[in-house]
């Protein structure tokens, strides 16, 4: 039913040969027994399918090309996220990547879909995979089209990923490594091969559309996004890995638009995926009931630790990677604008939310920016983590990753900037900026971290708009305004200063920090004095 010759797909064009058998867009079921008899992976006990996918745990950052050629290359933001690659190199890796399609005697697995949810800025997009459990992650990912849609279906961009397939010549063409994750704009087509990581085709859709919708004037953005049970008052969390976004924009008290990706057009936001990709590790029913929850038959949970015989899943181990993870069509949040029959789109945001967790301790669990101060913490895209044990010593270290996802930014990061800028002060939206890290001591003491149910308490008294009811001060540091009181918070939580019992150790540490964020900012200042003000003081 879902087998196809090449040439009806229209694939045969990119070199695919005409005769091949490729099994299109098959349901859930068949992907599932397709993975276990293909030996790619086992059911858990709850019922979702377990894969590990080899070396790679994560995404292979030195491992990104974009080919340079005329139709895109005066437009990329070149550099270490963005490495060039000759049309040359590209040009022998795509013959080799089709050779392995065309003699390979496992199955060819297709998925077409789409990412956008506002169909005036979606984009068509193709996915071509030899595992059953590469299909099934798409599929997750991605927005599914229905029957009519798939009738007349054409492709704006396609991913071959060919995992098996290794770059030998790697050092002959002056590449990091056998692995490959190369995007020819021109041609609208990305190959990949050295690595499994699913991650790899999700991220490089949303590489493409960080290309395309800005240049139209579309904001694309790293961010979850929710709204309220009646629709409105929309609210987009921004944040890197760990910081709490997908967590805490998923709430009982509010339906979820996407946790991952969207875009802000003229019309409000929208979703790019039709799914969501969780961290795994340390997962707790209690304060993440939805996640947990959505972890059943049609999930697919990546480099777990489970028990042999009962294939009980241990959420707590890491021994395999610390970025475990579960992708899950979006609808498995019960709690979710498309679960309740609706497109994960919403009007325009009314709140922004920038999360930082700060394993230094220094900025508080919450304070309201002004203008500039959120296009300068934007920019410079904060958090700071529990650095792995080196020489038996554990301590923080800062990550910047300019506008919360810069190993995804196909231009340079100022043009994301001045749209969200603009877009801000059109609409009127206020920014805050929230540490879900550490206050009154860093990560190094032993303190523990900021409770999850107080982030939530801060955050639920931004969203309902009664933060605005406190007096602020300016911290001393940065500058931005924290609340005296909010609730029944203890106030000594609310200015780190306070929080500290040892004031010259907090000073230190508060300079030095100035000083990353300064240095940092180099990197991206292109000599806009507004932004510039918005820094530390």
């Amino acid at each position: 039913m879902n087998s196809y010759k090449a040439e009806s797909l229209n694939i045969e064009k990119i070199g695919i040969n005409h005769e091949l058998k490729v099994h299109r867009n098959l349901n859930v079921e068949t992907l599932v027994n397709d993975i276990v008899s293909n030996g790619e992976g086992l059911i858990a006990s709850n019922g979702a399918a377990m894969v590990d996918t080899g070396k790679y745990t994560g995404r292979s950052p030195k491992d990104k090309y974009i080919v340079d050629e005329e139709s895109s290359n005066e437009n990329i933001w070149w550099g270490d996220v963005n490495q060039k690659i000759s049309e040359s190199v590209f040009d022998e890796l795509y013959d080799q990547v089709i050779s392995y399609y065309n003699s390979s005697k496992s199955k060819t697995y297709l998925f077409d879909g789409y990412a956008g949810a506002d169909n005036e800025n979606s984009l068509c997009v193709r996915f071509l995979v030899k595992k059953a459990w590469q299909a099934h992650f798409v599929h997750n990912m991605f927005i599914r089209p229905d029957d009519n849609q798939l009738n007349n279906f054409s492709p704006e961009f396609t991913i071959i990923n060919a995992s098996d397939v290794k770059n030998i010549n790697y050092k002959q063409y002056g590449m990091n490594s056998e692995t490959f994750i190369i995007f020819h704009i021109g041609k609208k087509i990305a190959i990949i091969g050295g690595t499994e990581y699913g991650g790899e085709m999700k991220k490089g859709i949303f590489s493409i559309m960080h290309y395309l919708l800005p240049l139209q004037g579309i904001l694309s953005m790293h961010c979850s996004a929710n709204v309220d049970n009646s629709g409105n008052n929309p609210a987009l969390f921004f944040g890197l890995s760990g910081t709490g976004k997908t967590t805490l924009s998923t709430d009982s008290k509010r339906p979820l638009i996407g946790d991952d990706e969207h875009g802000w057009s003229d019309n409000g936001i929208f979703n790019f995926e039709g799914g969501c990709y969780a961290k795994a590790i340390n997962l707790n029913p209690e304060e993440e009931p939805d996640i947990y929850k959505a972890i059943r038959p049609g999930a697919l949970l990546e480099n777990v630790v489970y028990d042999e015989e009962s294939k009980v899943v241990d959420y707590n181990d890491g021994s395999k990677t610390e970025n475990t993870r579960v992708s899950y069509p979006i609808n498995f949040i019960e709690n979710s604008v498309f679960a309740q029959g609706k497109p994960s789109v919403a009007g325009h945001p009314e709140k922004i939310i920038f999360l930082t967790c700060d394993a230094y301790g220094i900025l508080p669990p919450v304070a309201k920016l002004n203008p500039e101060q959120a296009m300068y913490h934007f920019i410079s895209g904060y958090t700071a983590k529990v650095a792995g044990t080196e020489r038996g010593i554990t301590e923080p270290t800062a990550t910047f990753s300019p506008c919360f996802g810069g190993p995804f930014l196909t231009l340079h990061p100022f043009k994301y900037a001045k749209l969200l800028e603009e877009k801000m002060n059109q609409f009127q939206v206020p920014a805050y900026l929230v540490n879900t890290g550490w206050i009154g001591a860093s990560a190094q003491s032993g303190a523990k971290r900021i409770s999850l149910p107080l982030t939530r308490k801060i955050i639920h008294k931004i969203l309902d708009g009664s933060i605005e009811n406190s007096e602020f001060h300016e911290d001393v540091y940065f500058g931005f305004k924290i609340p005296k009181e909010l609730d029944n918070i203890n106030i000594n939580i609310l200015n780190p200063l306070n929080a500290w019992s040892d004031k010259t150790i907090y000073h230190n540490i508060a300079n030095d920090l100035v000083d990353k964020f300064k240095e940092n900012y180099k990197k991206y200042d292109i000599g806009d004095e507004s932004i510039l003000k918005g820094g530390p003081l």
